[in-house]
């Protein structure tokens, strides 16, 4: 047999990544506003903002996501209550397929959602300094990157594009991946357990009740946090409830006492110890920190003075 090998097709490629931000920012957040001759979208994964594009203004909410073609005028504001998580990224791309993308503003899903995630915790291990600093003007390889750690961000990024073309421009003519029925059954229980948590955040919940509650045992309830979020179960809930305190403090509705009241601690001194346990930061710094990014580079320098 003679063998004939077949050059694949590329209908989106990205080489170049000029900036990959994740943002946490207050409520009363304002960017002025850029223009630049790369493309850049701009999702969002908490909150509410209302993003300048060209010559119109849009509200986006969570799982929205608007592109801004080259040389487009952009700004963003949050909406002075709900404090935004915002994912950013820009990066360079001739494909012709990005003409689709030209004044879009699409919903991500789950899919799209995951790969963004990815995405962002192999940019955190691939390069050094924070994703939250507006003013970063170039990303800095870190000493210790992880194995093709700048590949999988690409593979990542053209995989967020492609699927994004897919569900709102043609179907899709591959069927939708087939999990097997036990594997649905773990993520539907994972989902169905989170949830669970979720509106308990306020209570000091124990394994036990989580079990009893959940009609779960022990062991299949450790086994499944540890196979879909890689930890303990109580190590979970602590986190939801530093995140959603983080939330809190940027909305800036509550000081740090009625924070810890909302969320069912025992005390505001076991709650900034918890804080900075999950954060590395007391409840104050991060306050701080986040404030920090809502202010000009000109005004920074100026405060160091």
């Amino acid at each position: 047999m003679i063998y004939e090998s077949t050059t694949l097709k590329q209908e989106i490629i990205i080489d170049r990544v000029i900036s990959i931000h994740y943002f946490e920012y207050m409520n009363d957040f304002s960017f002025e506003g850029e223009s630049h001759d790369f493309w850049e979208f701009l999702c969002v994964d908490k909150g509410t903002v209302n993003v300048l594009a060209g010559d119109t203004t849009y509200t986006l909410n969570k799982g929205d996501i608007i592109f801004h073609q080259p040389n487009e005028f952009h700004n963003v504001k949050a909406n002075g209550i709900i404090a935004p998580n915002l994912v950013v990224i820009g990066f360079e791309c001739s494909s012709p397929a990005m003409e689709f993308f030209r004044c879009k503003l699409l919903k991500i899903g789950q899919t799209e959602q995951n790969l963004l995630g990815s995405l962002i915790q192999e940019a955190r291990a691939s390069f050094s300094g924070p994703l939250d600093d507006p003013y970063s003007e170039k990303l800095i390889r870190s000493e210790h990157q992880p194995f093709a750690g700048e590949q999988l961000i690409k593979m990542y990024l053209q995989q967020v594009l492609i699927h994004l073309y897919r569900i709102n421009n043609v179907p899709a003519p591959v069927p939708p991946r087939m999990l097997s029925v036990k594997q649905k059954s773990a993520d539907e229980l994972f989902c169905r357990i989170t949830s669970y948590m979720e509106d308990n955040i306020g209570s000091h919940i124990t394994i036990d009740q989580i079990c009893r509650d959940n009609l779960v045992s022990r062991s299949i309830l450790q086994k499944l946090f540890k196979e879909h979020a890689d930890c303990g179960v109580i190590d979970y809930f602590s986190q939801i409830k530093i995140n959603a305190a983080k939330h809190m403090i940027r909305n800036q509705h509550m000081n740090f006492t009625q924070i810890a009241d909302n969320l069912g601690y025992a005390s505001i001194h076991y709650f900034s110890r918890q804080f900075k346990k999950l954060t590395g930061m007391t409840p104050s710094e991060y306050a701080s920190s986040i404030k920090l990014l809502s202010e000009p580079n000109d005004k920074k320098e100026g405060s160091d003075a």
